[in-house]
């Protein structure tokens, strides 16, 4: 099956707009290439690079889905991993998706903007589904916090996990697909490689053309799982 890309939307030769059903939003174009490779037939499946942080990836997935009819939406890339619980090159697939630093700063600490009185800070996918991907393709499961700044010190590492103990890794990207996806009404997935520790920032620890593997072969094996969840 030959890929196509149009626009930065990556699809499969045999797809249509009205025939196609999951799609799949990333940052940039090396992951849309990435997760792209896992999907060699006709699996009916869109990858988009939506742009990096929450905003960007909102504007992009809502513009895309106001055009076609999708059953079921994935944010998926890389991600830093919180040690040790989610080892550079493993495969994480949140059961929450939370917006991390969205509230206001006080004396007494963070305030998430729940507590505030508005808005919202998480997106739970579909349990079932988050079981059944993470049997198949071996990935953990936990909270994958979506921040507009990436930690880079120690201090914020051990911030973040005492406000989200659950948290296995932080990306940029998984809320914002998550507020489009819920206002159309559509599930939401969040599947991320890790490719380098939370914490101080260290460009020698960083391990993108693994993760970018990790991601290809994480996709390869969870692609039967979306096919048959997306049939019933």
């Amino acid at each position: 099956m030959v890929l196509q890309v149009q626009e930065g939307l990556l699809t499969t030769s045999a797809s249509t707009p009205s025939s196609v059903r999951i799609l799949v939003a990333t940052a940039v174009p090396a992951e849309r290439d990435a997760v792209a490779r896992a999907f060699t037939k006709d699996s009916r499946v869109d990858v988009i690079a939506a742009g990096v942080g929450p905003a960007a990836a909102a504007a992009a997935t809502a513009t895309a889905l106001a055009g076609t009819p999708y059953a079921l939406v994935v944010s998926a890339g890389i991600a830093g991993g919180f040690q040790p619980e989610a080892p550079v090159g493993s495969l994480v697939i949140a059961d929450e998706i939370t917006a991390a630093d969205l509230g206001a700063e006080t004396p007494d600490g963070f305030v998430p903007v729940t507590e505030l009185g508005f808005g919202t800070v998480t997106h739970r996918p579909p349990s079932a589904l988050v079981r059944d991907l993470a049997v198949a393709s071996g990935a953990r499961t936990g909270a994958v916090l979506t921040v507009s700044t990436v930690t880079g010190t120690a201090a914020r590492a051990t911030e973040l996990r005492a406000r989200h103990p659950r948290a296995l890794a932080e990306a940029m990207e998984g809320f914002g697909v998550a507020e489009a996806a819920a206002a159309h009404g559509i599930p939401v997935l969040e599947l991320r490689a890790v490719s380098n520790p939370v914490g101080p920032r260290d460009r020698t620890a960083w391990r993108i053309g693994d993760a970018l593997a990790a991601l290809t072969e994480g996709f390869g094996k969870c692609a039967p799982v979306l096919e048959s969840w997306r049939q019933v």
